[in-house]
């Protein structure tokens, strides 16, 4: 049985206008984590990646760089009990 992990990640910085959410997407489907990312109106990122825990720990250490243009300040990583209910990987508009 595959170890399963579900981080909820919210990321600060310059880190909106830069493609965050369309990098971070297709990171996951490459590492293969499902979840989803959005924009925040207080101009962080949210994310949730859910996979197996060492996919889910690739993708969250990518949010502490991010695409090049990105300029992180800061990641607040919330580890949660995977749900399971998350299929393929999207951005929230």
């Amino acid at each position: 049985m595959m170890d399963m992990a579900r981080a909820h990640v919210f990321i600060s910085g310059r880190v909106q206008g830069v493609n965050f959410r369309a990098s971070a997407r297709n990171y996951a489907r490459e590492v293969g984590v499902s979840g989803w990312v959005r924009n925040l109106e207080d101009g962080r990122v949210e994310a949730v990646f859910e996979g197996e825990r060492s996919a889910v720990q690739k993708m969250v250490s990518w949010c502490y760089s991010g695409p090049s243009h990105a300029r992180v300040e800061a990641v607040d990583v919330r580890w949660e009990k995977p749900t399971g209910e998350e299929r393929g990987f999207s951005i929230i508009w």
